[in-house]
């Protein structure tokens, strides 16, 4: 009963929050005079063609790893919002160092996944350090690191630097990888394009999160810290090391999300590589309640309003409203979380209430 009262606890802000979005979405249907209904409808009917499973599957993937990305720090109680620079940066590296370097394709693939990691880690050491040296707090720094790696992007990604002109378009990027180590993708029967193979990377994260976090002393650690980080002190942890660590291991996990999309399809960081995939992973780590099967399914769902803008497009409906069901799922989500904590501390406390007289009774 106790495993069943848990599972229920931590499925009814998630629930709430879904519920609470759709039924805001459906009043702004309503409202701009397009049937709530018959949009759904039309987004499930689009979802199962096989060419939008696809296209959910590939964008979940990217999903998934920045929302691990930013689990670790929650568990922490910490705030990476620099996931994005991290991401930027760590697709740039990789996509360099596939293009610019001829090598044995294991050794070349080692190196690329090394340098995405590599980029991510360093750029969140500097919030890390600037955390634990002069207390700066990891939001606004992680913020303002992020306008600095676009900076920084734009800047290398010019001709005579880090790019070239793509030849038959106005694009610049990197020199191709070359395809000893592109990974190729999942067919899958009466879909016209496959999954991304390299997918499979999220599957690896996902298990060594869940691993490292729940099996491992610096998982204990994580979690300690993150209950209090005084009591945590206290008992031994070195906290200071500990932020240091959790922003090293956030930053190289971000660093790998971008590399699905560059050795599976792109095979170059150009300037129309996706942007903004970093800072959804937010949203579904919340949503996710920071659980690696919870954020699986968080991912999905994002996927799939992702890539249901586009049948709504058709039907002449505007594809913001997809942006105000994220938006709304973010807010609610939140207070959702709130008001199941403090109905679920109140239930505690009127238990404990209710056992303190058989309990005094039993000691007298």
């Amino acid at each position: 009963m106790n495993a069943v009262t848990r599972l229920l606890r931590l499925s009814a802000a998630p629930a709430l929050a879904l519920a609470f979005s759709m039924a805001v979405t459906a009043v702004v249907l309503a409202v701009s005079g397009h049937p709530p209904l018959g949009t759904l409808r039309s987004m499930v009917e689009y979802a199962g063609r096989r060419n939008t499973q696809v296209l959910i599957v590939n964008s979940a993937m990217s999903y998934y790893i920045a929302a691990v990305a930013v689990a670790v720090c929650f568990r922490m109680r910490l705030l990476n919002i620099g996931i994005d620079g991290q991401y930027r940066l760590g697709a740039l590296a990789a996509a360099t160092v596939g293009g610019y370097l001829a090598l044995p394709a294991p050794i070349h693939l080692v190196l690329i996944v090394g340098a995405a990691m590599l980029a991510g880690a360093a750029w969140a050491l500097i919030a890390a350090v600037l955390k634990v040296r002069r207390g700066v707090s990891e939001i606004i720094s992680t913020i303002m690191l992020n306008y600095i790696a676009t900076g920084i992007v734009a800047y290398l990604l010019q001709p005579g630097r880090l790019a070239e002109v793509v030849p038959g378009s106005n694009n610049i990027g990197t020199p191709e990888i070359p395809p000893s180590v592109r990974i190729p993708g999942i067919s899958i029967p009466g879909a016209t394009q496959p999954i991304l193979g390299l997918g499979v990377i999220a599957i690896v994260v996902g298990v060594a999160y869940w691993y490292v976090v729940n099996r491992t002393t610096y998982g204990f650690d994580l979690r300690a810290t993150g209950s209090s980080r005084d009591a945590a002190l206290a008992s031994g942890v070195n906290v200071r090391r500990m932020i240091i660590t959790t922003m090293l291991v956030s930053g190289a996990t971000a660093g790998l999300i971008g590399l699905p999309l560059l050795l599976g399809r792109t095979y170059t960081y150009s300037l129309d590589f996706p942007a903004g995939v970093a800072f959804t992973g937010i949203a579904i780590a919340l949503l996710g309640r920071n659980h690696p099967i919870g954020i699986a399914a968080a991912a999905l769902l994002f996927g799939f309003l992702d890539n249901a803008n586009q049948i709504l497009a058709l039907n002449g409906i505007p594809k913001e409203i997809i942006n105000i069901t994220q938006g709304t799922i973010v807010i609610s989500v939140v207070v959702s979380y709130e008001f199941v904590r403090r109905r679920a501390t109140r239930a505690e406390q009127r238990m404990v209430g209710r056992s303190a007289p058989a309990l005094a009774a039993s000691v007298s």
